[in-house]
């Protein structure tokens, strides 16, 4: 990731999650073999560009179906994508987060979230609630559960799929009622305080994000801070927009990998690794880096992790 800037590779996540652009005019959605896969972020279904679905859609689909055995296989993509990048889905890889960081762009005043972190465990009771408990318990006459956070909840299904295809299909327009009304005020509301706020969907919302977020500790991507370098000056803590000090806690459940702290750091302390095998957080486990090879920068018995220090 180091010389590719990172709104570039968000940009193209979100093209080659959603390459049916002409369907938007059409006001229809792609149906095709491709809708069996899940992207790795939060992208709707029901967009009419979407090529594949989203993760916590089919989630919900499968468990809230009698046959729900099904949702092993959209378990066994999460966990694996999980255990492989961890949150970095969320900094590089989903649409709506992209979304949220082009809208904290408008010129306001910015106000930070550190006291509001309390409000980031809000995510894990929806994931829990929504996602996982509500559509296996609270079923139909023939055992369907109904996909309660999708249908209620979920802001980018209404940003991605209810806005275009009321826009561009009369009969749907005709048969919108309170739902939509409702869905597409708590849209609102997000686009409101992601003007002000860094990412308040990711932060305190997102059960992609919750269910992703435990990952961060084991997955192959993660930080690394060298303890030699490190002054614990806090000047990563100060510049992440996630509330995250990385000198003390670099693998963080909140961190979505921005780099933004590894730009920062003063000593150039903080590096990226991409390994398999690696699991050591120099901080935190300093007497690793006492018996590394200082000419290498890797802990000794760490692995061959490839460390990347962005521009």
């Amino acid at each position: 990731m180091g010389h590719i800037s990172r709104w570039k590779i968000q940009l193209l996540a979100t093209l080659a999650s959603n390459p049916f652009i002409a369907n938007f005019f059409a006001g229809t959605i792609y149906k095709g073999e491709l809708k069996a896969l899940c992207v790795p972020g939060l992208n709707c279904y029901s967009c009419p560009a979407a090529a594949g679905s989203c993760p916590i859609g089919a989630l919900q689909a499968t468990l809230g179906s009698p046959k729900f055995h099904v949702a092993y296989y959209v378990l066994g993509v999460m966990i694996f994508i999980g255990a492989l990048l961890g949150r970095v889905v969320c900094g590089f890889l989903c649409p709506f987060g992209w979304f949220q960081e082009l809208l904290h762009k408008v010129p306001s005043r910015k106000l930070g979230t550190r006291r509001l972190r309390a409000l980031t465990y809000l995510k894990y009771v929806i994931l829990a609630a929504f996602v996982v408990v509500a559509p296996l318990t609270i079923v139909n006459e023939v055992g369907l559960g109904d996909p309660f956070f999708c249908k209620y909840l979920c802001p980018a299904g209404i940003l991605e799929g209810g806005i275009p295809l009321a826009v561009a299909d009369e009969g749907i327009r005709a048969s919108l009622g309170s739902l939509f009304t409702g869905k597409t005020c708590l849209l609102l509301g997000i686009v409101t305080l992601a003007v002000f706020f860094y990412r308040p969907f990711c932060k305190w919302l997102c059960p992609l994000g919750a269910f992703y977020a435990p990952f961060n500790k084991v997955s192959a991507c993660r930080l690394h801070v060298d303890a030699r370098a490190c002054t614990s000056c806090g000047t990563c803590g100060r510049t992440c927009k996630m509330d995250v000090e990385a000198f003390r806690t670099p693998n963080h459940t909140e961190c979505i990998r921005c780099g933004d702290c590894v730009r920062a750091c003063p000593t150039r302390a903080i590096s990226l690794s991409f390994s398999l095998m690696n699991r050591t957080e120099t901080k935190e486990n300093d007497h690793v880096e006492k018996n590394s090879d200082p000419r290498s920068g890797d802990p000794a018995g760490g692995g061959s992790a490839g460390r990347v220090q962005l521009p």
